[in-house]
């Protein structure tokens, strides 16, 4: 049996602030609202689907994004030009870095609703794509 991760449901503070903004950094296109859900789509299916909860109930995740060298340039640029503070680390210990883990590029970044937002260039344990 084939399984796959088909979506996922991500707490925000404003269901249409996160999407935007995750749709920004990324250059994913927002999906049709559908009930409460605002959804990003990923090229690989996975559908993330953002819902407006109180501030108080949303438990900071962490959500990790597989990007080409390109579409990395392209995002960081982004990241950049939003003035978006960015870190090396999920510690956040180097601020205004990025790393180069298993021999690739990665950053780390806070969603609106404090989800901890990382974008690498190659898998953990630097096996190719």
């Amino acid at each position: 049996m084939s399984v796959s991760l088909n979506h996922t449901i991500i707490h925000s503070r404003d269901n249409r602030e996160s999407a935007e903004f995750l749709a920004g950094v990324l250059g994913l296109e927002i999906g049709k609202e559908w009930g409460p859900f605002i959804p990003l789509e990923t090229a690989n299916g996975v559908t993330l689907d953002f819902a407006s909860i109180p501030e108080s109930s949303i438990t900071p995740q962490h959500y990790a994004f597989l990007v080409s060298e390109a579409e990395f340039d392209t995002a960081f640029t982004r990241i950049e030009e939003l003035g978006i503070t960015y870190y090396a680390d999920p510690h956040r210990k180097h601020p205004g870095e990025i790393n180069h883990n298993d021999g690739g590029r990665g950053v780390y970044f806070l969603d609106p609703s404090g989800h901890a937002m990382e974008i690498i260039t190659r898998p953990y344990g630097g096996f190719p794509e």
